[in-house]
């Protein structure tokens, strides 16, 4: 803990926060507003795009009794789903939202669009890729509205294995949107709705089956930004189970939309190449040295999962496991398949469609693959435009990844502020160049610091030497 109060008054530091965040904003080139014609082409397309299915000529299935989980708050819900035990396994629907339906190719939206990449969430409010009268309400998933969705039906097996999936358009009305922790209490307490009770049935079974395959896609803990009475605080807790299990209904269907395109000679796949050996044979000497070892036999997904998130020396494990696998992205084909097609950390092909209000590349994946699906031609907008999708997405990767490190760094240093010359102890993570990667045990700041050669894994004290929150910069040593 720290040994001092705080030198800065909360409002002090509160202040120094916002005005940093806003100047990172600036830094970075972000901005939430859109232009006048973008805004107005979205509320022209959010009134005219109704959600009849006779007068769409789409299938109407609103008697399904589709439900969403997302985090507490959304509104710009992109899936629903409804999965329903049978005698042999189940019936999966997932429901992804239309978003083509709302945004017409080259027009004012779709340029726009192609500018941002991805919705980019930061501490102060995230930035949206399309207008909010679209992703957050025309478009959006949201309970007892009919909304238009493309409608992904896998009959299941008694492994949780596809044996049949269908891709079709169509009219839904979802009937409950929940949050995990919601959901993950309703199931535990046995109070919850057939699907979530499925959920419970699908997503173990999906995992044995990736473990299958090799893959370990795992919901490791990461750092989250929590709004917090008017400023913020971390948060560094594992997953709930419903969140893996509903991750696995979209890698289900992301590996689906690989396979249709595959097959169809045409498409964009998300690829990352397999782990380098010495990089795996690295790995492994850690696990010995950390006392965790992994044994020779264990795929290397089943042995992450196995490990205690709580653990100094898995957390020293798992920040070594995440640089194993490197390299994710795009590539794009139409006529032979790319030489390498595999997504190493799932173990399969895989695609991104199941995000179109966040992720632009999503947009193309879906119309594609509800064309090749059903015999239909593929759209020539989304077919003559596929080749620039790796490098929208590439650079629009690059600018989140800034965000979100440049985000926690300053809300890390902003809730160290005013602690300086304070002793904290720290979980080494791994050593850096010169120095050490930690982690504080309260707050749980990740840090460099330099100087400091400890054993990964080993709990350590420092002290806190100065902190700029305009740079989210936090200077430790190495105490006495």
């Amino acid at each position: 803990m720290p040994a001092r109060r705080p030198r800065l008054a909360p409002a002090r530091v509160h202040d120094e926060l916002v005005e940093s965040l806003v100047q990172l904003r600036a830094d970075l080139e972000l901005r939430a507003e859109f232009p006048a014609e973008v805004d107005a082409e979205a509320r022209r397309a959010a009134t005219t795009v109704a959600p009849d299915p006779e007068a769409a000529q789409l299938d109407d299935l609103r008697d399904i009794e589709f439900l969403t989980i997302d985090p507490e708050g959304s509104t710009d819900l992109d899936q629903a789903l409804h999965l329903e035990r049978t005698p042999t396994g189940a019936v999966l629907h997932y429901a992804i939202a239309d978003l083509p339906a709302f945004v017409a190719p080259g027009g004012a939206v779709d340029t726009e669009a192609r500018l941002r990449g991805q919705t980019l969430y930061a501490a102060d409010g995230r930035i949206p890729l399309h207008p909010v009268v679209i992703s957050e309400d025309a478009a959006s998933l949201l309970p007892e509205r009919d909304r238009r969705a493309f409608v992904w039906r896998f009959v299941l097996d008694d492994g949780a294995r596809p044996a049949e999936t269908t891709l079709r358009r169509a009219v839904i009305r979802s009937r409950a949107q929940w949050s995990y922790a919601d959901a993950q209490a309703a199931i535990d307490a046995g109070t919850a709705p057939p699907s979530l009770e499925a959920l419970a049935w699908f997503g173990p079974l999906r995992v044995e089956r990736e473990a299958e395959r090799g893959g370990a896609s795992l919901n490791t803990p990461d750092t989250r930004i929590v709004a917090d009475d008017g400023g913020y605080r971390l948060e560094r807790d594992a997953p709930l189970a419903i969140e893996d299990w509903n991750a696995q209904v979209s890698l289900l269907t992301g590996m689906a939309a690989a396979d249709i395109m595959l097959r169809g000679g045409l498409g964009i796949l998300r690829t990352m190449p397999a782990a380098e050996a010495e990089d795996v044979a690295a790995l492994r000497a850690q696990t010995v040295a950390l006392g965790i070892p992994w044994p020779a036999d264990l795929p290397y997904g089943e042995y992450l999962r196995g490990l205690d998130r709580h653990s100094p020396a898995a957390l020293a494990i798992l920040d070594a496991a995440a640089g194993l696998f490197r390299g994710a992205g795009y590539v794009t084909f139409d006529g032979e398949p790319p030489a390498d097609s595999l997504q190493a950390a799932i173990g399969a092909p895989y695609a991104h469609a199941t995000a179109p209000l966040r992720r632009l590349v999503d947009r193309w994946s879906l119309v594609i693959c509800e064309a090749l699906a059903n015999g239909q031609e593929v759209p020539a907008w989304a077919r003559e435009s596929l080749p620039t999708l790796p490098k929208i997405m590439a650079r629009s990767d690059g600018v989140a990844n800034r965000l979100d490190a440049a985000t926690l760094d300053r809300v890390e240093a902003a809730l160290l502020s005013g602690h300086e010359g304070g002793v904290f102890e720290a979980v080494v993570l791994g050593l850096r160049g010169d120095g050490a990667r930690v982690q504080l045990a309260d707050p749980p700041v990740t840090a460099k610091v330099a100087g400091l050669d400890a054993t990964a894994g080993t709990t350590v004290r420092l002290r806190l030497t100065a902190v700029d929150i305009a740079s989210g910069t936090v200077l430790l040593e190495p105490t006495a």
